[in-house]
């Protein structure tokens, strides 16, 4: 398969060219190694490998004195899957502030770097992170085909994406999960994981799931943690300020980071209904918006906004000075009782001067005075960026 440009190519290049170095985190198989092939390391070290992995294991610094012996100034060194050996993060902190390299350093679980990573210095490293493929990326795949089977690099060009994407999640499972021992009871987190993937894109209800499946609560809550600290789940918080409303929403909305993983751990193989398809058509603009907004570097957050009694909103784009509800519809032909929930959003808060409905109707309609309806399509690849002025 051709080298797919991906989005934070440039944002690493930039970075290297002033000199910093660069982490970026993904889930397994995002396309980091071939990412970093681009980029042209003077050297490589993956910590995949167990010979390697082990010898830094026994002595970290070990790689201090590896780099400094390298005769060519700065040289940019990779180091893939950094979780493997966190204790690295200490001794390329100090090549870093020696300036004796720069690093492009990977990683796919956030859940033993989280306190060594602390140790970077903001100033010296920057962070990013990988998803896989968004529509603005690659785009040659259908509606259908991406609501199935996700866009992982290695399953769009798999000739058998329903086996690859069931060994995937098994072989992350066993490496993940059961490797790590991040869990005491490996068939009740299975259990959970098959429900969990059943609820993503819906508000968190961990006691819900714990009546269903028998651990306590606050079990179900670290289960949710691990995933997402295996950055296999992300979240989406909700947005409560309001003078008026006082039982909105609290709980984040949690989302399988791929929906072909999704679909292999929810047991949902072959055609879905209408319902499920668009429940699953919702979670993937979900996805689509959070990865959009991860390229502008905290300039814009994606929230949704639920009172329990009354009304909705999907999503929520906020950003210095204004906020866009979106609804998100299947539907070819939306209409005006899909934008209820929009208008009465822009009713009660002030920065809400415009809203969109995403749906699967082919030209934009203009549903009310500051309401328009997109095509999904035309919205992810030509409009997101001018519709939010492109922050």
């Amino acid at each position: 398969m051709q080298y797919i440009p991906r989005t934070i190519q440039s944002d690493i290049e930039k970075a290297l060219a002033r000199g910093k170095s660069v982490m970026f985190l993904g889930p397994r198989q995002t396309g980091k190694t071939t990412l970093i092939e681009q980029l042209k390391p003077y050297r490589s070290i993956s910590l995949i490998s167990p010979s390697i992995r082990q010898k830094y294991e026994k002595n970290p610094s070990l790689l201090f004195g590896e780099i400094k012996a390298i005769k060519q100034k700065n040289p940019l060194i990779c180091v893939d899957e950094i979780q493997k050996v966190p204790e690295l993060l200490d001794v390329i902190q100090e090549l870093c502030d020696k300036k004796i390299a720069q690093f492009i350093i990977t990683g796919s679980s956030a859940r033993k770097l989280k306190r060594a990573s602390a140790n970077l210095l903001p100033g010296r490293v920057v962070s990013l992170y990988l998803d896989p493929f968004s529509y603005s990326e690659y785009c040659d795949k259908s509606l259908d085909e991406l609501l199935r089977f996700g866009s992982l690099p290695g399953i769009i060009s798999s000739l058998d994406p329903d086996t690859d994407l069931q060994s995937y999640v098994e072989t992350y499972l066993e490496e993940e999960v059961r490797a790590e021992a991040l869990v005491r009871n490996v068939g009740n987190f299975a259990r959970f994981l098959e429900l969990a993937a059943i609820e993503s894109g819906n508000a968190a209800n961990f006691r819900g799931l714990s009546q269903d499946l028998g651990p306590s609560h606050t079990t179900i809550a670290s289960y949710y943690q691990i995933l997402e600290d295996c950055l296999i789940l992300q979240k989406i918080e909700p947005f409560f300020k309001s003078k008026t409303r006082k039982r909105l929403i609290r709980s984040p909305r949690y989302f399988f980071f791929d929906l072909g993983v999704r679909n292999i751990c929810a047991k949902e193989y072959g055609s879905v209904s209408l319902v499920e398809k668009g429940h699953l058509f919702e979670q993937f603009i979900g996805l689509e918006l959070l990865r959009w907004a991860r390229t502008k570097h905290g300039k814009v957050r994606i929230f949704f906004w639920s009172d329990p009694s009354g009304p909705e909103v999907d999503f929520v784009i906020e950003t210095s000075d204004e906020l866009i509800p979106i609804e998100v519809k299947f539907s070819k032909s939306p209409s005006k009782r899909d934008i209820k929930h929009l208008l009465t959003f822009m009713d009660e808060y002030p920065k809400a001067k415009r809203a969109f409905v995403i749906a699967n109707n082919e030209h934009d309609i203009l549903m009310d005075e500051n309401v328009l309806a997109v095509s999904w399509k035309n919205f992810l690849l030509k409009q997101l960026d001018l519709l939010i002025n492109k922050y």
